[in-house]
């Protein structure tokens, strides 16, 4: 194995593909977001790949607005798997690849979230990770007894807090607690059981937590906020953070913030992976890769187009302005999605895209990064940042699954492996091992281990 830097790769399955209009493609198949096997074949080709991991987005309410029965009629979201479910099913038909599930801190509790990702731990051998969430969606409050959503920074010190008691939670049975002593009838050691007894702003939990320690000591901790309480919370927290940058000026900025906040927060940079999000439409021209561009391009509705900015952009419904008219600019503030709603509105004013565009280029990469063209050119690509200081490796977006994943692994894999920069074999059985990431060190083993030094 290599000692050289090498780029970590996760794929973010959708099930029909990223694109919008990824499900009526004639080469996908519609139902996939309730067909296992469709995910199984998914989850086994990243791994033959040697990806890290799955990943799978989650939401709390339906996205694209309630009451809208047309627009919710001609979205291909909302009737797939429950994330932690799909993944403990995944994790006994593969041996090595990791599982980044989605799980909101504004819509959840502690204990709730502490024990089935440390049972999906358990389940799969150290392979879990929990992506970090405050909710997007702000239909969401709505499935729970609230009239609207939580403002942005309440929903930040609670999840700050949130995080810091699962963590808590985690460490409730120290490595070698389990003793399994049939001739004494001792389970397990009394002194390595731990109560958490955490009362905070949000949350008063006594603990312990019924699921012993996992292989790799903790599930991974992933987030996505690119907004400054999500850069703190983040830099305080996260193991791994999808990113989404359009430039490598402002991927550069975003990586070299991180890490700078991460130190002052007496962590190692090292132990961080920033994850740009990049949605690579593949061809064995330049041409043919254009040419899959437009026909995807082609089969946007325009009423999801507009529901689309109206969710992930936060912007008001744009049904009363001229589709092919300049985006607005002086929009009202919004009280979810901030990064996302600057990107885009950064993008079209950058790119003088009418609104129509600016829902054509959602539409497929969601705000994150397109590149296109042959195999060589997406190697190059990718190899341009993350060896200028932009990423640690990158979320692969499929236009559409399984092809878009398969021309990947066959065809970009290969050129990035013969450059040295992606694994030929795992480094390990879990996700922590194969990210390069430390197993965090039981806090009462430590505790207890200072005072004896």
């Amino acid at each position: 194995m290599s000692n050289k830097r090498q780029i970590k790769l996760g794929v973010f399955l959708s099930p029909s593909g990223h694109h919008e209009a990824s499900w009526r493609h004639p080469d996908t198949n519609p139902a996939g977001a309730t067909d296992f096997e469709h995910f199984k074949k998914l989850a086994q080709l990243a791994e033959k790949a040697k990806f890290d991991t799955i990943f799978t987005a989650d939401s709390d309410g339906f996205w694209g607005g309630t009451g809208d029965h047309e627009t919710r009629s001609r979205r291909a979201q909302g009737a797939g798997f429950e994330p932690i479910t799909l993944y403990s099913a995944l994790s006994s038909v593969t041996k090595n690849i990791g599982f980044v599930a989605t799980a909101s801190t504004t819509y959840n509790e502690p204990w709730h979230i502490a024990r089935k990702f440390a049972s999906l731990d358990q389940i799969s051998g150290g392979r879990a990770a929990w992506n970090v969430v405050t909710s997007g969606n702000a239909q969401a409050a709505l499935n729970f007894g609230l009239e609207e959503h939580p403002e942005h920074g309440e929903r930040y010190r609670r999840a700050t807090e949130f995080v810091e008691v699962v963590k808590g939670l985690w460490d409730s049975w120290e490595d070698d607690a389990l003793l399994y002593d049939k001739e004494n009838g001792v389970f397990s050691d009394p002194d390595k059981l731990h109560d958490l007894n955490h009362v905070g702003e949000f949350f008063k939990v006594k603990g312990p937590l019924n699921v012993a320690r996992s292989p790799q000591g903790q599930p991974v901790l992933v987030q996505a906020g690119a907004s400054e309480p999500g850069r703190v919370l983040a830099a305080r927290t996260a193991e791994a953070i999808f990113a989404a940058w359009q430039t490598l000026d402002d991927a550069q900025a975003f990586y070299s913030d991180i890490k700078t906040r991460a130190e002052q927060y007496g962590r190692n940079p090292d132990h961080i992976k920033v994850l740009p999000g990049v949605y690579p439409v593949i061809g064995r021209t330049e041409q043919e890769a254009l040419d899959k561009k437009e026909q995807l391009r082609a089969l946007i509705h325009p009423q999801i187009g507009l529901s689309l900015l109206a969710s992930l952009g936060g912007f008001p419904v744009l049904r009363d302005y001229d589709l092919d008219g300049p985006v607005p600019q002086d929009l009202p503030d919004t009280n979810n999605n901030k990064s996302r709603r600057q990107l885009l509105l950064e993008l079209a004013k950058r790119e003088n895209l009418t609104i129509r565009q600016l829902y054509e280029w959602v539409a497929g990469a969601r705000g994150h990064r397109v590149i296109h063209g042959t195999p060589d050119s997406i190697a190059d690509q990718l190899e341009e940042w993350f060896v200028n200081g932009a990423a640690d490796g990158f979320n692969l977006l499929a236009p559409t699954y399984p092809a878009g994943l398969v021309e990947f692994a066959d065809l970009v894999v290969p050129i990035l492996q013969k450059r040295g920069l992606f694994r030929t074999e795992y480094e390990a059985s879990t996700l922590r091992g194969n990210l390069g990431l430390p197993i965090p060190e039981n806090r009462y083993t430590a505790y207890r281990d200072a005072k004896q030094a």
